[in-house]
């Protein structure tokens, strides 16, 4: 199909006087430049990541639908002490998506481009919510042939992200992790991966039902961090692994502070010196997402040799440069219907998306409800 001068595009624009607005905005569709293609995109997931920029500090329990079908409106409002944090998007209409797959359906001059015609991609552009993107043809990543978009719409965010979190473990020394809502499709994507590498790896969940299924797909060590026995088990899993780096998507609360705790712990229980300062081996705990948006309670009992910061995927990517980054994209195609395998709750089309009863489906972020978009549909 060829391309349109124009197309949908899912927009989030907060105003001065603090509202939320989200809409479909009819938007042109460059002609592409030599080395750019137009992709028609027919997957795209709603990650934790897109749901922070879609809804930005709006407490999304005063939305509101209005608008027609075909032209569905959602508002919200933003608290007034959360607007200043806001400033810098204020009265600006921000598209939204960062990665997804669709069939390239116009190219430009470049043989690069050309090459890309009619074939499925996956790609990490941004503005992914569209029924068309215009992209740079070196941006596409060419999936396998036979595979549909929606097996390689997440090709980028969750697989590099989980990829990046055990090749951080590796330049920084350490010999095993742990991960916090570790029942994600992220979470599964790196319990599949340290199976696979041999690389310990210790599971926290928040629910026995989210432990039960980490379990049934192979997971040695899980801790529940809402069972009484939580510290004992996770030093427990400690000791076992040797674990001294986390990453942690919660953020928010004592979970840093009780991870560096138990490395401790864990730690102390073959020192043959006892030293005042704790051991001298360094603990590492790594932020990367905000499932609570409280305060971080650190309580220190684990020494001096420690820290605590934040770790994001792509500034890690551009740290490594691009013939690594490289070798773990292929590794991600290669590996594409098996270790990077995603699940999702449901597909809505772009005007679905912009209902009260699918926003109450994808904004929680609950494990097992994510959901992908397919702008083509509808």
């Amino acid at each position: 199909m060829p391309a349109p001068q124009s197309s949908l595009q899912l927009r989030s624009l907060i105003t001065a006087e603090g509202e939320l607005q989200l809409s479909l905005v009819d938007t042109p569709v460059p002609e592409p430049k030599a080395d750019e293609v137009v992709v028609r995109v027919e997957a795209t997931p709603i990650n934790p990541s897109d749901i922070g920029l879609l809804f930005g500090a709006a407490d999304m329990a005063t939305a509101v639908a209005s608008g027609t079908p075909a032209n569905p409106v959602i508002t919200a409002k933003v608290p007034a002490n959360a607007l200043p944090g806001m400033k810098p998007r204020i009265g600006q209409s921000m598209p939204v998506g960062n990665e997804g797959a669709g069939t390239v359906v116009a190219a430009g001059s470049s043989a690069l481009a050309q090459s890309l015609l009619g074939k499925t991609v996956a790609v990490l552009g941004g503005a992914m919510y569209s029924q068309h993107r215009t992209v740079p043809a070196s941006s596409c990543l060419v999936l396998p042939e036979g595979t549909a978009a929606a097996a390689g719409a997440s090709c980028f965010v969750n697989p590099l992200t989980a990829l990046g979190m055990v090749e951080t473990m590796r330049r920084e020394g350490h010999g095993a992790l742990v991960h916090t809502a570790a029942a994600s499709n992220l979470g599964q994507m790196l319990n599949r991966i340290c199976q696979a590498d041999g690389v310990g790896l210790v599971n926290i969940v928040r629910k026995p039902e989210q432990a039960a299924l980490l379990r049934s797909l192979g997971a040695v060590h899980v801790c529940d961090s809402s069972a009484p026995s939580f510290m004992a088990d996770l030093t427990e899993a400690l000791v076992a692994t040797k674990a001294t780096i986390a990453f942690d998507a919660i953020g928010g609360g004592r979970l840093a502070g009780q991870i560096l705790t138990g490395m401790e712990a864990a730690i102390a229980r073959t020192a043959t010196e006892y030293s005042r300062y704790g051991s001298n081996v360094h603990k590492q705990v790594y932020i990367y997402g905000g499932l609570d948006t409280g305060p971080t309670e650190i309580q220190r009992s684990f020494g001096m040799t420690w820290g605590v910061g934040g770790w994001l995927m792509f500034p890690f990517l551009q740290r490594i440069g691009t013939e690594a980054t490289d070798r773990l994209k292929q590794r991600v195609v290669s590996e594409l219907h098996t270790t990077f395998a995603s699940h999702y709750a449901r597909t809505l089309s772009l005007r679905e998306a912009l209902t009260l009863e699918a926003i109450g489906v994808y904004g929680p972020r609950n494990t097992g409800s994510k959901v992908m978009i397919d702008p083509s549909a509808g």
